[in-house]
C-alpha cells in the first residue's frame, strides 16, 4: 500500500472512529497534532517527548484530547477503550497507549515502514 493509500485510509478510519466516540454519551473529542513539521519532531525527539520520524510527519497519526463529562482525560488508561476500538478498525491500526517505552494513550495511527 502506497503511502497516499495508507493516508486516505487513515482519515476514512479517524472518521468511523469519531462518529463511534460520539456514540458513547458523555464522551468528546478535540483534535491535536494530525500534522507535525520535521523541526517539531526533532525537537520532541531532543526532548524525550516523540520521534524524529513520527507518523504526525506523513499524516499517519493523530492526538485526540478525550473529555468525559466535561472532564479533560490526561492519563492513559483513560483511553484503553478508545485505543481496543481503534485497533478492530484495520490490522494497521496502532494505539499509543501499547508503546512499551513511554506509553501515549492520545495517540492513534496507521503503522508505516515499520513506525507505530
Amino acid at each position: 500500500m502506497t503511502l497516499g493509500e495508507k493516508q486516505r485510509l487513515f482519515a476514512k478510519l479517524l472518521g468511523q472512529f469519531l462518529v463511534w466516540i460520539y456514540e458513547k454519551p458523555g464522551r468528546e473529542v478535540t483534535g491535536g497534532e494530525w500534522e507535525r513539521s520535521q523541526a517539531q519532531a526533532d525537537a520532541n525527539a531532543a526532548s524525550g517527548a516523540g520521534i524524529s520520524n513520527s507518523l504526525h510527519l506523513k499524516r499517519l497519526a493523530v492526538d485526540l484530547n478525550l473529555f468525559i463529562d466535561g472532564v479533560y482525560q490526561n492519563q492513559t488508561e483513560a483511553y484503553r477503550e478508545l485505543g481496543e476500538q481503534w485497533k478492530t478498525l484495520h490490522p494497521l491500526c496502532r494505539w499509543g497507549g501499547d508503546f512499551t517505552t513511554r506509553p501515549d494513550g492520545n495517540h492513534f495511527s496507521l503503522e508505516h515502514e515499520g513506525v507505530r
